[in-house]
């Protein structure tokens, strides 16, 4: 039985959601990663690549390269979801896979054409992923994770390509040795010093030597040069944790915005539990200062997934933590020991409106946006918020009673 391996990277990932989101950046020069000089392309469109342009480059220099380039913060909510819609797909369907990165995938589909072709199974997954996400993706199948990943890299943009076996080094023969996974710029450039430009003459340099250069990973790099690699697909598991981070633009010590950058933090992962039908039972918050100094503070609290205590659990935890009164850099806030459950109110709860006008928010996020709605304090006290409260749970209980009519 030949082994096969997927491999499939969604192309551009960011830049494609946020052009699904707003078709008219289809075709310009985007990138993003910040709108400030402080941070680091994280995607960028072939459009702003032309311009010399690339991921991990700093924004500063891409405003050199590009300054006509569209840059844009970045919707890690969004682009999750469609992350996740991606995986859903792949879950369904795959008998083994693994999710390398939130846009990177490997799937083990050795011995599927006892059943049916490979490719074909291959390319009809990738269609279905195209069909129902809009989302552009290039996809290798060969031999071993390594050749199916530099397939898929030859494939770009938006393509697919298939190396069988009997083709793998006719294949690589010829790649520049940029094109090597695990060959960073460093290992590229002691290879060049050495007069080794493509993937073919690797192939043919003396193991021996390469170990004595680099060590194992000499001969890890003859063999994935050769087409080598008994690298097995690592099953998929849940993350056990979600969390969220922000860099500010310029370091400061406000408090009200920081709280209130804190709530939104807050506000968002605790939602996105609820959607996954998730509680966390410990909460942390990393605090990062002008001059560097990081620290974190975290708290086991009992199982939930309600608003109304992260926000007071995180608030908490950051009147503990920023203790220096020096400019904070960045923020973050970290869920962890999460578990698969429903929330269930307790009865007489004192609480109760609180909980109702979660799930009012709930629905209205879900129905149209989770920048659509937003707490404008994290403590409810009545008046403005009480009000709400009362609104939004008379009309979604209209809504279910209709809805039962019907």
């Amino acid at each position: 039985m030949e082994t096969a391996f997927l491999h499939i990277d969604l192309d551009t990932f960011f830049v494609s959601v946020e052009r699904l989101k707003e078709p008219k950046l289809i075709g310009k020069p985007v990138i993003v990663g910040g709108k400030s000089n402080r941070g680091v392309v994280a995607s960028c469109s072939y459009e702003a690549r032309q311009f010399g342009v690339h991921s991990a480059m700093p924004i500063v220099l891409a405003r050199r390269l590009c300054p006509n380039g569209i840059y844009l913060s970045g919707d890690q909510d969004a682009y999750s979801e469609y992350s996740k819609a991606v995986t859903d797909i792949i879950a369904e369907r795959a008998p083994l896979f693994e999710k390398a990165s939130i846009d990177e995938f490997y799937i083990d589909v050795s011995g599927m054409d006892r059943f049916f072709g490979t490719q074909q199974w291959a390319w009809e997954l990738r269609d279905t992923i195209k069909k129902k996400t809009k989302l552009p993706l290039s996809a290798g199948l060969s031999i071993n994770k390594t050749v199916s990943k530099i397939a898929t890299g030859e494939a770009k943009p938006d393509n697919k390509l298939y190396v069988p076996q009997a083709e793998v080094k006719q294949f690589l023969t010829p790649l520049a040795i940029e094109k090597m996974p695990m060959a960073g710029p460093k290992t590229q450039s002691l290879l060049k010093d050495l007069g080794i430009t493509t993937i073919g003459m690797l192939m043919d340099f003396p193991p021996k030597v390469l170990v004595r250069l680099f060590g194992q990973n000499g001969m890890a790099l003859w063999k994935k040069a050769n087409g080598l690699d008994q690298s097995p697909v690592v099953p998929y598991a849940e993350a056990k944790s979600m969390s969220t981070e922000r860099t500010f633009g310029e370091d400061t010590a406000d408090m009200r915005f920081l709280k209130s950058t804190l709530l939104a933090m807050v506000e968002r992962l605790s939602h996105e539990m609820r959607m996954e039908n998730k509680m966390t039972g410990c909460i942390s918050i990393k605090l990062r200062y002008s001059d560097f100094e990081t620290t974190s503070h975290q708290v086991r609290i009992p199982y939930t997934s309600r608003d109304d205590v992260l926000i007071q659990t995180v608030m908490d935890l950051f009147k503990k933590a920023y203790e220096r009164r020096v400019l904070i850099r960045l923020i973050g806030v970290r869920f962890t020991h999460l578990v698969h459950a429903n929330f269930q109110m307790q009865l007489f709860d004192p609480k109760a409106k609180n909980v109702h006008l979660m799930f009012a928010m709930d629905a209205i996020k879900k129905r149209y946006g989770v920048d659509k709605i937003a707490r404008v304090n994290g403590i409810f006290t009545g008046g403005a918020d009480e009000r709400m409260t009362s609104f939004m749970t008379k009309r979604l209980e209209r809504k279910r009673v209709l809805g039962a009519a019907n």
